[in-house]
């Protein structure tokens, strides 16, 4: 039954990129591309279709062709979901605007007869999505420095004050690459902090890139006194591998914690609980609830939570967990995408005290797809707890 749901969202996923990209690409030909001299319409075609599938492509026979080859597929590939993206979304705005003005003729009539009128709105087309993609890139390979200053009404032992750093969604493969990767090392370097925690997506799905890249090396240089700790996401199971991936994640000095906790220099506790989309890839095993992984907890102590959804607050808020630190959301990463996940979360950004709990969900560091962002900011967050016993 699983298998055939699978298939089911598989073929309509296939058969609505389809016919989303050849609306895009006979919008193109018809608004623009046509008017290039020397450019017949098989030629337009067979180019627009190396470039819409090229995505599919590097996903499907990637592992057979050149590494050289499968980057360059899958890089062009990525930017084609972000151009596709944003081009039916402006194409069809064009489209409206041209059938409200059947009913309406609010477009003068001049306009429209003149010979340069529809290249002149492709050219427009092409230029806001070039533009878009551009500003994107910039956008995604800036990275800020987000700071929240919050207090926890516990006492940490002969601890009074935490200085951590968070940083989610990471994406580390052939797009966000070790390059990418020494960027945050160098940021999280120069803040210093006290201890380093990763709340899933370190991996986007592919563990190679990662051994290939040596990027344990690189996430070696990072050495804060209380270490790292990290949780599996949703893109660590995606391939299946997800033993392989914590097994290099732990060469890299990086703590996995599935479903358990630590306590961390008798002062404070650190609790991971796995992303619950373990169950659809690894069987029918069920998501272990909070009580199970919290089991046996000091709860005296400092609770701070590695979840990488920004779910079940309830249940974590009845459990006594203190802080709870997740991402996934990419805050959208596509405007208008954060409009859903504002819908789907209870927050998909920021901070939010909740009773006695207090959740902060990132934006993330790296991409998923699309190495662009618009309407957020990749950051890494810096965190500086106070602890105390007399309360907020």
């Amino acid at each position: 039954m699983r298998t055939l749901l699978f298939s089911s969202v598989i073929g309509i996923f296939f058969l609505l990129y389809t016919l989303i990209s050849y609306y895009i690409g006979l919008r193109g030909w018809h608004y623009l591309f046509q008017y290039i001299p020397q450019l017949n319409r098989t030629l337009y075609w067979w180019f627009f279709w190396s470039v819409a599938l090229s995505y599919l492509a590097a996903r499907l026979v990637g592992h057979f062709l050149p590494d050289a080859l499968r980057y360059g597929l899958t890089l062009l590939g990525a930017y084609w979901l972000a151009a596709m993206f944003y081009s039916f979304q402006i194409i069809l705005i064009f489209d409206l605007i041209r059938l409200l003005d059947k009913w309406l003729k609010f477009i003068p009539d001049g306009w429209k007869t003149a010979p340069r009128f529809t290249p002149a709105v492709g050219a427009v087309v092409l230029f806001l999505v070039a533009g878009i993609l551009v500003y994107g890139t910039w956008n995604a390979r800036n990275p800020r420095l987000q700071h929240y200053d919050i207090s926890i009404p516990k006492s940490a032992g002969s601890l009074d004050r935490l200085h951590m750093v968070l940083v989610s969604d990471i994406h580390l493969g052939e797009i966000n690459h070790n390059g990418r990767l020494l960027r945050m090392v160098e940021m999280i370097e120069s803040l210093q902090p006290d201890i380093v925690l990763l709340p899933g997506d370190v991996i986007d799905e592919d563990i190679g890139p990662f051994v290939k890249q040596d990027m344990t090396s690189t996430f070696r240089r990072i050495n804060p006194k209380y270490g790292i700790y990290a949780v599996p996401g949703n893109h660590e199971y995606i391939r299946g591998h997800i033993n392989e991936t914590v097994h290099y994640l732990e060469q890299a000095g990086i703590v996995v914690l599935r479903d358990n906790y630590v306590i961390v220099g008798d002062s404070f506790c650190i609790a991971g609980s796995d992303d619950n989309s373990h169950a659809h890839f690894d069987g029918n095993e069920e998501t272990m609830p909070l009580s199970m992984v919290l089991e046996g907890i000091d709860r005296s102590l400092p609770v701070i939570l590695l979840s990488h959804q920004p779910n079940r607050l309830e249940e974590a808020m009845e459990q006594g967990v203190d802080l709870q630190l997740s991402g996934h959301t990419h805050r959208g990463q596509l405007f208008p995408l954060n409009l859903i996940t504002g819908r789907i979360f209870e927050t998909d950004w920021g901070y939010l005290q909740k009773g006695s709990l207090q959740l902060i969900v990132s934006s993330g560091f790296g991409t998923w797809g699309p190495p662009i962002r618009i309407g957020n900011r990749p950051e890494i967050v810096e965190i500086m707890i106070t602890f105390n016993k007399k309360g907020l």
